[in-house]
């Protein structure tokens, strides 16, 4: 997210999702933010399970998938995050059926259905093409 050295809202609501879904606390966020700024070591934090892992990704995904206009940046968190966790396409074409299930229960009006579901659809082919890139490059 600071690749570009600007942090935007949309990304700042991820973070405080990743966050959040970590367990970290209030100050840890901010902390790890100036430290990646000040380029300074921090403390090595926990091992998080593959089964949190899983769950991280998914409730970060969902977020990203809510806000309708995902930036590049945004993409490529997911990405960062799907190749660190070891999200296969089979779990993750399961995120997006759930995802997907989700929004036609909860969302009446056919419009915002159709377009969050392009949304879905055009961001699990981006993430995917990204998940591949860095799973090439890291090979």
């Amino acid at each position: 997210m600071l690749r570009d050295g600007v942090l935007t809202r949309e990304e700042k609501r991820l973070v405080i999702k990743l966050a959040n879904s970590l367990g970290l606390s209030a100050d840890e966020p901010a902390d790890i933010y100036a430290a990646i700024k000040e380029n300074r070591e921090t403390d090595e934090g926990r091992d998080v399970t593959p089964n949190e892992q899983r769950l991280v990704y998914e409730t970060v995904f969902e977020v990203a998938i809510v806000n309708a206009s995902l930036s590049k940046d945004e993409f490529a968190v997911l990405a960062h995050l799907r190749n660190q966790f070891n999200i296969d396409d089979e779990y993750h074409a399961a995120i997006e059926k759930n995802l997907r299930d989700s929004i036609q229960q909860k969302i009446q009006d056919e419009n915002v259905v159709n377009k969050m579901l392009g949304t879905l659809k055009d961001s699990v082919e981006f993430v995917g093409n990204l998940f591949d890139s860095v799973r090439t490059k890291s090979v």
